[in-house]
């Protein structure tokens, strides 16, 4: 197989990736708003999917980070980025599948770091990096986030105590569509970094980038191009999961959910940090569920939540590894690789098919086991 069109695959792989983390994704900006009625679900996937192109472009710290930060570039090959593609693309269709927003993110950073270290060995993994700007930040993000949000919904809900409720529900649905906006708008930035860093980095490790280059222009919108077409078709089963699963969801408490995510998102995309946007998010939501009194938090698909969490660094690195031996073994292993990969990914596709999530029935959660048999979440 020639390099440049094991390039032209690698590179259509990665955004392969960059629209699964689309979808994937969608929920963390714009459950909260589906779920309270502030918008309909059909125009949040749409605002979502413009806004995640607009803020490809505003900043390249993260993907600068992934380029040149988390592994060697000169002891790595362009097959073993693509077996790490494909550990983080499974991981975000099996979750997705299930309905668990896990993060996008640390697929992506499980897989390739999987695939460099068994092809590369463990000196080729820059793991002062990865503890400083992944764990660390994965951390301490959501709980951060979710501190904000509970402050803020507390404080919304104090403030707002003698209005009449109706139109503080509206007031707080209007604030919705501006902080989900901002959202979008900062999974963009932060997300869309993390492909044109793959990117960047195939083409530096085939020579056609000099080490240490940011991504080009055409990198940036590719990148932007694909989350944007990922967010658009709406990863229903996860919004249903964020919306409506974690905590019964009010305007107030969307909004200050929506609010501190951003605030986090923002500043971690400003100094480089390539956080979980499912993280924070989630984070923030489980803040505003805890926030208002009495509100009801189901603490079983936290627990679920948090589990995926916790495997997702090590599952993507698995998977990752192992594509990334076969396909570091020659063009025959890169061909097996891309075959199994389609069978998986049009495996899941179809079980998902048998019972649909969409933007007609995404706010009805199952409540109970008879319902839960009788809708499935996407």
């Amino acid at each position: 197989m020639d390099l440049s069109f094991l390039v032209v695959v690698v590179i259509i792989t990665a955004l392969v990736f960059d629209f699964t983390n689309g979808f994937h994704d969608t929920a963390n900006a714009m459950a909260t708003s589906i779920a309270t009625g502030a918008l309909r679900p059909k125009v949040a996937v749409g605002l979502s999917a413009v806004l995640n192109l607009v803020g490809a472009f505003i900043s390249t710290e993260v993907a600068h980070t992934i380029s040149s930060g988390l592994v060697d570039d000169t002891l790595i090959t362009v097959p073993i980025v693509f077996g790490g593609l494909v550990g983080a693309i499974l991981w975000n269709l099996l979750t997705w599948y299930l309905g668990l927003p896990s993060s996008s993110s640390h697929a992506l950073f499980g897989g390739l770091i999987g695939a460099t270290w068994i092809a590369a060995g463990s000196g080729a993994v820059n793991f002062g990096t990865v503890v400083q700007k992944i764990i660390v930040p994965a951390v301490a993000a959501p709980i951060v986030a979710g501190v904000v949000a509970l402050l803020g919904t507390y404080l919304a809900y104090k403030i707002t105590a003698r209005a009449r409720k109706k139109s503080v529900e509206e007031g707080f649905r209007a604030g919705q569509i501006a902080s989900a906006s901002l959202v979008s708008l900062a999974h963009g930035t932060g997300d869309a970094q993390k492909t044109m860093g793959i990117i960047t980095l195939v083409l530096i490790t085939s020579g056609s980038l000099a080490q240490g280059s940011r991504p080009p222009l055409w990198v940036i919108f590719a990148a932007g191009m694909a989350i944007a077409l990922g967010t658009y078709l709406g990863g229903w089963r996860i919004i249903r999961t964020m919306g409506k699963g974690l905590t019964e969801i009010e305007s107030p408490q969307g909004f200050a959910a929506e609010t501190s995510s951003t605030a986090v998102l923002l500043a971690s995309s400003h100094l480089g940090f390539p956080l979980s946007t499912t993280q924070v998010c989630s984070g923030s939501i489980l803040g505003a569920g805890l926030g208002k009194r009495l509100a009801e938090v189901r603490w079983t698909v936290a627990g679920r939540m948090a589990l995926a969490w916790l495997f997702t660094l090590p599952a993507a690195a698995i998977v990752g590894a192992l594509s990334g031996r076969v396909a570091n073994s020659g063009n025959l292993g890169v061909a097996l690789i891309a075959v199994l990969a389609l069978v998986a990914g049009g495996g899941l596709y179809a079980a998902s098919r048998r019972k649909p999530v969409n933007s007609a029935n995404v706010n009805e959660y199952p409540s109970t086991p008879a319902a839960s048999s009788a809708t499935a979440a996407v």
